[in-house]
């Protein structure tokens, strides 16, 4: 991720309120959500997984539903669409709010670590 590029970050343990923190920030501060969590990727695995989508309103949010549960779906490919999702937020004047509990990505997010497709 550019580092020019600010952004907030939203997170903690399950069930603590992120997703309507993130969303109160969203709609004060003109921001987007894009979701930092391994498992809302995932189509259809909406149970157990606090997708909260109703907790969204009109605010968008990026990276949830995006795979299939049988695709592949790793750090990888998180980085490279978390990346391409905050600089398109910012592109359009607006500000990346990094919403979810999975830390590891989170970090590997903010701290540009890079890996290898494989």
């Amino acid at each position: 991720m550019q580092h020019s590029i600010k952004v907030i970050a939203v997170t903690g343990p399950t069930a603590t309120g992120k997703t309507r923190l993130a969303v109160a920030l969203a709609e004060m501060l003109d921001g987007e959500i894009v979701s930092v969590d391994s498992r809302q990727v995932y189509r259809g695995m909406d149970l157990g997984t606090g997708k909260d989508l109703a907790d969204y309103g009109d605010t968008p949010y990026h990276l949830i539903d995006i795979a299939d549960p049988m695709e592949e779906y790793n750090l990888y490919y998180f980085l490279r669409d978390a990346a391409a999702a905050v600089q398109d937020i910012a592109s359009r004047g607006k500000l990346p709010i990094l919403c979810g509990g999975t830390g590891f990505y989170l970090r590997a997010l903010l701290y540009d670590a890079r890996f290898d497709e494989e």
